[in-house]
């Protein structure tokens, strides 16, 4: 058995492979082909916080897996990673676990690989501005993502702790150097969006972040943090405004985001304004954006699948590279 560390994943993958990953995955969902029940969550109220199990099978690539994540809001403030995870690599051919990954770096790539993956596919060509909403666990892959798929001038960071949005972007200014763009700490979400052609939130809010009126014409928005049915990082007027709403998997997001639940059952949108699942795009199923002035929306809770290709990925190129330990 591999074990593979932050470091070990660093040495072999990078956020474009995970993006690409990501793509993979979400045909496979699309096309029926993992089975990926939908995850147990155990809550943890006295933390805030939740366990979450996350089992796949994808019969055509021989393997499963399992992931263990375990979302404790409050681990930020002590330094510690909000969603501390495992990953076992299961050989479908024989049962046996081939490989334990550092699952808070697999979530964190797959994740910001969900929003590079959206951009990458539905995205202006010629975007300059981004904004990031949210500075925690997931916010550094978001970030990446974001400007490994657009060459952006700038991207302005919000949080509403604002010496850690400075001491955010400050990090990611130097570790994402070699990109070129500008990282830059503002005081509000407004001056965050404003002018915006990429927009991420990645929050535990349960209340929206940004106000829709804000977002121009022709932007491309994921939100990634409302994985639960009470929480809300999207103002649902964006969905008044948007010509097209997509998500990772409709499935998964009507089990579990408030940020389609909450609109839904109040009645500012309904089902007729789901437009499918990025998979289809990917696949040429669906139309993806068709001019620069539609604004578009990616929904995106994540999906086991995503943790399955990544970790296969990850370890084929390790194995290849002779990188981990090996646990005998």
């Amino acid at each position: 058995m591999l074990l593979l560390s932050r470091e070990d994943i660093k040495k072999v993958f990078t956020i474009k492979d995970a993006i690409e990953a990501d793509k993979y995955a979400f045909t496979l969902v699309v096309d029926g082909k993992c089975e990926a029940p939908l995850r147990t969550n155990i809550q943890a109220p006295k933390y805030d916080g939740c366990f979450l199990f996350m089992p796949a099978y994808v019969s055509e690539m021989d393997t499963a897996s399992l992931k263990i994540i375990n979302i404790f809001p409050h681990n930020i403030d002590q330094g510690k990673p909000s969603s501390p995870a495992q990953v076992l690599l299961i050989d479908g051919t024989t049962g046996i676990v081939t490989a334990v990954l550092d699952g808070t770096y697999v979530t964190q790539l797959r994740t910001g690989a969900a929003s590079g993956a959206a951009f990458d596919v539905l995205a202006k060509k010629d975007c300059k501005i981004g904004a990031l909403i949210g500075t925690g666990g997931q916010a550094a892959t978001q970030l990446e993502a974001m400007i490994a798929v657009r060459d952006l001038e700038e991207v302005r960071v919000f949080d509403l702790n604002l010496e850690r949005t400075k001491e955010f972007a400050t990090r990611m200014q130097e570790e994402l150097k070699d990109y070129g763009t500008k990282i830059i700490p503002v005081n509000s979400s407004d001056e965050a969006v404003d002018n915006a052609d990429l927009v991420i939130t990645v929050t535990p809010s349960s209340k929206p972040v940004f106000d829709a009126s804000k977002i121009k014409a022709g932007a491309t928005i994921s939100c990634v943090g409302a994985y639960q049915p009470h929480m809300q990082e999207m103002d649902p007027a964006i969905l008044t405004r948007a010509s097209k709403l997509y998500f990772d998997s409709e499935e998964a997001v009507l089990s579990e985001s408030g940020d389609i639940l909450i609109p839904l059952e109040d009645g500012t949108i309904t089902k007729d304004d789901f437009t499918g699942d990025l998979g289809q795009v990917i696949k040429g199923e669906l139309v993806g954006r068709e001019n620069d002035e539609e604004i578009i929306v990616f929904e995106t809770v994540g999906v086991a699948t995503q943790d399955l290709v990544a970790a296969r990925r990850i370890y084929d190129k390790a194995v290849e590279a002779g990188v981990g330990i090996n646990w005998e």
